[in-house]
C-alpha cells in the first residue's frame, strides 16, 4: 500500500478484511472519499470530568471510576450543556503497523459548539488512533452552546486512517498550488496552508453569528428545522473589525476560498495561541474534492468556529487565524466531496450555520 491517507477503495476492503467492524454492519453512506463516519452506541455514560484512560487503564475501567449515572439514548435522550458524557461507538477497529488513525467533529457537529472526541483505551491523545490499536472506540461528548437531542447511529465524529508518512511539506504544497490552485489569490504556505477571517463582505454587513447563552435544545435529527433567530445573534460590522467577547462561540468564515485537490486531503489545525485571545477550534478534516473544480472553479470558504478566551480581542478584517495541513492520498478515490450520491451538505459554501438551521 503507498502511503498517505487511505480512499474510500481502500477504507472498503478494510471493512471486508474486518480491519474495521462494527456492532450493527457498516452502511455506504458512512464512507466519504477519505474517510469514514462513526455511528453512537445505544448508551451514554455521563461522568464527572473529561479524561484520557492513560497507557494503564481501558476506558471501562475509567468509567467504572468517574461515572455518575448511565443513559439510554434509544428513542432520544438529552445531552445537557456543559456536561460531559462518554458514548460507546458501533465501530472498532484493528490497525496494522505502520497505519495511524484520527478523528475529528464532523461538520455540522463543529457548528453546533458540540465538543466530541474519539478516545481509546490506552489512550494518551484524544482524536489518536495509534499503530496496531486493536479495541473499541469511543466518543466523549460535551455540549458548550446547546443542550442536543442524540440517538443511535447518529453521526458526530469522523476517522480518516494514515498509512506511513502522509503530510507535504510547504515545497510540496507550493508545486500543487503551481498544478492546480488551492485557494484564491497568493498561497500564505508555513507550515500548512495559512488562512484568514473575512470581515469585509461584497455585500451588507453580516459577517457571522455568536450563539445566544439561553436557548433551547438541538434535536441532532431534525434538519432545516430551528429559527436561528432563537439560537443565534447576528453579528455585523461596518469597519471590518469585531470584539470577540470572552467566553463567546462564534461562527465566522474565512476570507479566502479553498480547494482539496482529489490526490488530497486536508486538516483544520489549531493556529498558534500568541497570533490573540482566541482559538478557531473543532479542527476538521476536509474530503478530497471539498471546493475542488477541475474546470477552475472558485472554490469554498472555510467556515470558522472561533471561541474568545480570558479577555476581549478585536478581530480585524484579513488577519491570519488558522491553517489546513495538506495530506497525499494513499490513491485516488472512486468519489469526490460533493459528487452525487454523497452527503455534501457544504460545498460551494459561504458564511453557513449547521444544517440543523433553517436557511438564513
Amino acid at each position: 500500500m503507498n502511503s498517505g491517507v487511505l480512499a474510500d477503495s481502500q477504507i472498503k476492503q478494510m471493512i471486508a478484511s474486518g480491519g474495521i467492524a462494527a456492532s450493527s454492519p457498516i452502511l455506504n453512506e458512512q464512507i466519504q472519499p477519505a474517510s469514514l463516519d462513526l455511528r453512537l452506541g445505544d448508551r451514554a455514560y455521563r461522568v464527572r470530568a473529561s479524561f484520557l484512560p492513560g497507557r494503564r487503564s481501558t476506558v471501562a475501567q475509567r468509567l467504572d471510576e468517574l461515572t455518575m449515572h448511565e443513559i439510554a439514548l434509544t428513542g432520544g435522550a438529552v445531552l445537557e450543556k456543559g456536561c460531559v458524557y462518554v458514548v460507546p461507538l458501533m465501530e472498532r477497529v484493528s490497525l496494522p503497523q505502520g497505519m495511524t488513525a484520527a478523528a475529528s467533529a464532523k461538520s455540522s457537529i463543529g457548528r453546533l459548539d458540540l465538543m466530541t472526541r474519539v478516545i481509546t483505551d490506552h489512550g494518551i491523545e484524544f482524536d489518536r488512533v495509534p499503530e496496531g490499536y486493536d479495541g473499541p472506540l469511543f466518543a466523549e461528548i460535551c455540549p458548550q452552546s446547546f443542550s442536543v437531542v442524540a440517538q443511535p447511529g447518529q453521526l458526530l465524529n469522523q476517522i480518516i486512517f494514515r498509512q506511513g508518512k502522509t503530510l507535504l511539506s510547504d515545497e510540496d504544497l507550493r508545486a500543487v498550488h503551481a498544478r492546480t490552485p488551492i485557494v484564491s489569490g497568493d498561497p500564505v504556505i508555513s507550515d500548512g496552508l495559512g488562512f484568514s477571517v473575512d470581515l469585509k463582505p461584497a455585500s451588507g454587513d453580516l459577517v457571522g453569528y455568536r450563539a445566544k447563552r439561553h436557548s433551547g435544545v438541538v434535536d441532532l435529527s431534525k434538519l432545516a428545522h430551528y429559527d436561528p433567530a432563537e439560537y443565534w445573534e447576528e453579528v455585523h460590522t461596518s469597519n471590518g473589525r469585531i470584539i470577540l467577547d470572552p467566553g463567546a462561540f462564534y461562527i465566522l468564515v474565512s476570507r479566502e476560498a479553498i480547494a482539496i485537490p482529489p490526490d488530497c486531503a486536508a486538516e483544520m489545525a489549531p493556529y498558534l495561541a500568541m497570533v490573540g485571545e482566541f482559538r478557531v477550534h473543532y479542527a476538521g478534516f476536509f474530503d478530497p474534492g471539498f471546493g475542488f473544480d477541475a474546470a477552475g472553479g472558485s472554490g469554498s470558504r472555510g467556515v470558522l468556529e472561533v471561541r474568545c478566551h480570558e479577555a476581549p480581542f478585536v478581530l480585524e478584517h484579513g488577519q491570519v487565524v488558522g491553517r489546513l495541513v495538506y495530506e497525499r492520498m494513499s490513491e485516488l478515490p472512486q468519489q469526490l466531496y460533493g459528487a452525487a450520491g454523497i452527503s455534501s451538505n457544504y460545498q460551494g459554501q459561504g458564511l453557513k450555520l449547521s444544517k440543523h438551521f433553517k436557511a438564513v
